[in-house]
């Protein structure tokens, strides 16, 4: 008989499937169904009826709905994407460097973040009711009143423009080129999504870092004379960890879709700003992929969080 790890895995590995089908279909009706015609998009306004009906055959935009699901979600089982309507190359080239470009920016935001939130969550735990908790708290509160073209704006004006040039304005990055080969430029980008995270994940540290020291075995280990910073980090943290990490994966969650602001304010060549672009050309394979491999970022985050938690609650573990 499995045991509950191998039961979770296993159960969310099928429901992720069936939730990726239902996006799918989801994700090809309402592309078909937005106002316009993707030939027209192509060809201009001003093509004749005949190069419309001809173009609309090559995409085989004449087909019965279907049809056209059938043969795209067929394309994507065999790793064919199909071909952009805008620039008529690959979607893959055109989605993977956007991709890869997101994927960094979100990975070292949501890391930096994390650990610096825990870190401050543990702090203010450690000295609740003190000034410096309530002044975190304070500032964590104001920080998440703030929307995010807010912080990248202000990031700029103070480190890129008016009053120190330390950092480029803009993060344009050279076709060909990726983010490790010009990090400077994902110096403000990265800051502007860890000043938003870190409120979240920094308040859920604290509270259940609170209520880890108020119970009863930090409370007889406090009595046996335990060190502080061992109570702090080998009795109360490990305890806590469940709803951070759950937390956490929250704030990646964020990250896949919330860059969409940070990355048309600086520039930056991503998933977002690509989902832009698509919408605004109408290239539908375009929105279709990335909208898709949003959707599996999700389902693939949801897993390893809930996987993550299990581990981590021993009590969990056990089968029954």
């Amino acid at each position: 008989m499995p045991g509950p790890l191998a039961r979770l895995v296993g159960t969310r590995l099928a429901l992720g499937s069936v939730t990726l089908a239902v996006v799918s279909a989801l994700v090809f009706w309402a592309t078909e169904v937005l106002p316009g015609n993707a030939a027209y998009a192509v060809l201009g306004h001003n093509a004749s009826p005949a190069e419309v009906r001809s173009l609309e055959i090559q995409l085989h935009l004449n087909r019965g709905i279907i049809d056209q699901y059938g043969s795209w979600a067929g394309g994507l089982l065999t790793g064919h994407l199909g071909t952009s309507l805008a620039d008529g190359v690959s979607v893959w080239s055109l989605v993977e460097p956007r991709l890869v470009n997101s994927a960094v920016l979100a990975v070292v935001s949501g890391l930096i973040g994390s650990v610096l939130a825990v870190l401050l969550g543990v702090a203010a735990a450690a000295r609740k009711d003190s000034r410096l908790d309530d002044g975190m708290s304070g500032v964590a509160l104001a920080i998440t009143a703030l929307p995010e073209f807010v912080v990248a704006i202000a990031l700029v004006i103070l480190l890129s423009t008016v009053i120190w040039h330390l950092f480029p304005g803009v993060s344009v990055l050279t076709p060909g080129t990726y983010p490790w080969d010009a990090p400077s430029l994902l110096v403000l980008p990265v800051a502007s999504l860890v000043i938003i995270i870190v409120p979240y994940i920094f308040r859920m540290t604290r509270a259940a870092m609170i209520e880890a020291l108020e119970s009863e075995y930090c409370e007889m280990a406090r009595l046996k004379g335990v060190p502080r910073r061992r109570l702090l980090l080998w009795h109360a943290l490990p305890n806590a960890l469940p709803p951070i990490v759950q937390v956490i994966a929250l704030t990646f969650l964020y990250l896949a879709g919330g860059i969409v602001i940070v990355e048309n304010a600086f520039a930056y060549p991503g998933i977002g700003q690509g989902l832009v672009n698509a919408v605004s050309a109408r290239d539908i394979p375009v929105i279709q992929v990335i909208v898709l491999s949003l959707a599996a970022f999700y389902v693939v985050v949801n897993i390893v969080a809930d996987v993550i938690v299990l581990l981590l609650s021993p009590h969990r573990r056990v089968a029954r």
